[in-house]
């Protein structure tokens, strides 16, 4: 049977209530999107590369929700003109969308990838690439990470350039995946952690673990971790709660240790740098796509 979809033109404030009305009214998901996309005037949001400073909302969105059944549909927008959400259904669509294949669909959009020639991320439903021999298999499940984003890409190719890698004990904070804790693992590293604030992170991690045969010391909820200190510590998050982090990741890291850090925009990089100061010396290590990462010592 066909899903339904519903989509809606609506203000900022207007496209929030009915995101959260329409999922008490039986979508299966509502997504809000820019409604001029493609378009000239088209807005980016969250600080993309090469963006001036990033805004909070668009104020045209197009909310699009998918429901199981025309009923279902139908009873969902009764629902908001009784509950005052919609005035009329005036430039409201519905229509049909056909059944997929949702899990494949969103499987093909994930590829293998090589970093700097030496380090293959394979997706756990392709085959290896030939002649591939450093490999990661990797199933994201609901965690964030699929080796295709430049951050993670920067902090790989550090974890291939590191110097004495080998024994080194190294954490993975926000780890999401686990592809940076298993990076290190492969490539010689000795006691791994890798922690999380999401728990489906963490499972993920433990699971691509396994898979890959990389033994973890910790794999666990941040606030689980065991007090120690790591030779190196690599955080792969955003600008925002890197600042907060400082006195946190330098306190994980040994005096001397190595701090990385990425999901940085260029233009952020000076002032991570000098919120870093008090804690770590660090420095543009990696620039690619528009994103850097940071990479210097604790003093030691």
């Amino acid at each position: 049977m066909p899903y339904r979809e519903i989509l809606i033109a609506a203000g900022h404030e207007l496209a929030l209530r009915l995101s959260d009305e329409l999922l008490e009214l039986g979508a299966l998901s509502v997504d809000v999107e820019d409604r001029l996309a493609g378009s000239e005037h088209e807005r980016a949001l969250f600080g993309e590369p090469g963006m001036p400073a990033p805004e909070t909302a668009w104020s045209d969105n197009l909310v699009r929700a998918l429901f199981a059944d025309e009923a279902t549909a139908d009873s969902a927008l009764l629902g908001l003109l009784g509950a005052g959400v919609l005035t009329d259904l005036q430039g409201v669509l519905q229509r049909e969308v056909a059944e997929q294949d949702w899990v494949r669909l969103t499987q093909s959009q994930f590829q293998p990838v090589c970093i700097a020639d030496r380090l293959w991320i394979v997706p756990s439903w392709h085959e290896t690439p030939a002649g591939a021999s450093t490999v990661i298999r990797l199933d994201p499940g609901l965690a964030f990470g699929t080796g295709t984003h430049a951050t993670t890409q920067l902090c790989l190719r550090w974890l291939l350039d590191a110097e004495a890698l080998a024994g080194r004990s190294v954490l993975d904070y926000g780890c999401g995946s686990g592809i940076l804790a298993l990076g290190a693992g492969l490539l010689g590293a000795g006691e791994v952690s890798a922690v999380d604030i999401d728990e489906a992170a963490v499972e993920a991690t433990r699971l691509n673990a396994r898979v890959n045969d990389v033994r973890l010391a910790h794999a666990c909820h941040v606030d689980a971790l065991p007090p120690r200190r790591y030779d190196i510590v690599l955080a792969n998050i955003l600008a925002t709660p890197l600042r907060v982090l400082a006195p946190l990741l330098a306190a994980r890291t040994v005096p001397g240790g190595q701090l990385v850090l990425s999901g940085i925009l260029q233009r952020q990089a000076d002032e991570l740098i000098e919120a870093y100061a008090p804690h770590a010396s660090l420095r543009v290590w990696g620039e690619l796509d528009g994103w850097v990462c940071l990479a210097g010592s604790t003093p030691g």
